[in-house]
């Protein structure tokens, strides 16, 4: 859940997994032995000297108690996944921490695990699970993007059509400017034109022929020697 109320998919199976496993652990603890709160406190005193305040029975206790929430927060879809995300990113940090400043834990000068280490160190997966949560973008964030590019696109394809208009415009501005000189054959669709014009001027003129031979012969007679009518002088 992206800070709204809804797990998205790729969440599913780190929050389910991460979270029943970390239950489990803090289950298990709740209960420990003297021998494991020991461990785990000496562990834990290196890293933070403060803890060293607290007794390794009750220190047991809070961390199993602090597992146990942690756990249920992943597993409960109404715990915003960022928040869920932080919480784990924090809790496997100080694992880390833990990895780091305990001897024998690494090899000496490098960050790769002894034998000893390799238990402790897989808890970097964790980290990773928990920052990959927490850097989860937010659904409101989502919607904006697709907006943002549904925007984008609906200008690209204003700004094609305006393109078109502009070479339109420019082009009809070219043909205005030729004035007489210009030729309508320059240009698309101008060959057809001019073709036809002249077609119909031809067609006007031979009726117009046609019509006055046949006024001439219907005054004078078919016999009547157009050069000699006085008319034709």
């Amino acid at each position: 859940m992206s800070g709204c109320g809804k797990v998205r998919a790729w969440q599913v199976p780190l929050r389910l997994i991460t979270g029943a496993f970390i239950l489990h652990s803090g289950m298990e603890k709740w209960d420990g032995p003297d021998e494991q709160a020991q461990g785990v406190h000496g562990m834990a005193r290196q890293s933070f000297p403060f803890l060293e305040n607290i007794d390794a029975p009750r220190f047991l206790r809070l961390l199993a108690a602090g597992e146990i929430a942690l756990g249920a927060a992943l597993l409960t879809p109404a715990v915003p996944t960022r928040l869920a995300g932080a919480a784990l990113t924090g809790f496997a940090g100080s694992l880390m921490a833990v990895y780091a400043q305990t001897p024998g834990l690494r090899k000496e000068g490098s960050v790769w695990p002894t034998p000893d280490g390799i238990g402790v160190s897989k808890d970097s997966w964790l980290l990773a699970i928990g920052l990959a949560l927490t850097l989860s973008p937010r659904e409101k964030h989502l919607k904006n993007l697709k907006h943002l590019k549904q925007l984008k696109h609906a200008k690209d394809a204003k700004d094609a059509k305006d393109v078109k208009d502009v070479r339109d415009a420019k082009r009809h501005g070219r043909h205005q400017q030729h004035g007489p000189r210009c030729r309508p054959e320059q240009h698309a669709g101008g060959g057809e034109r001019l073709k036809q014009a002249k077609q119909a001027k031809e067609l006007a003129k031979t009726l117009s022929q046609g019509g006055h031979s046949h006024h001439h012969a219907h005054r004078h007679g078919p016999a009547h020697a157009r050069k000699a009518c006085p008319a034709h002088r």
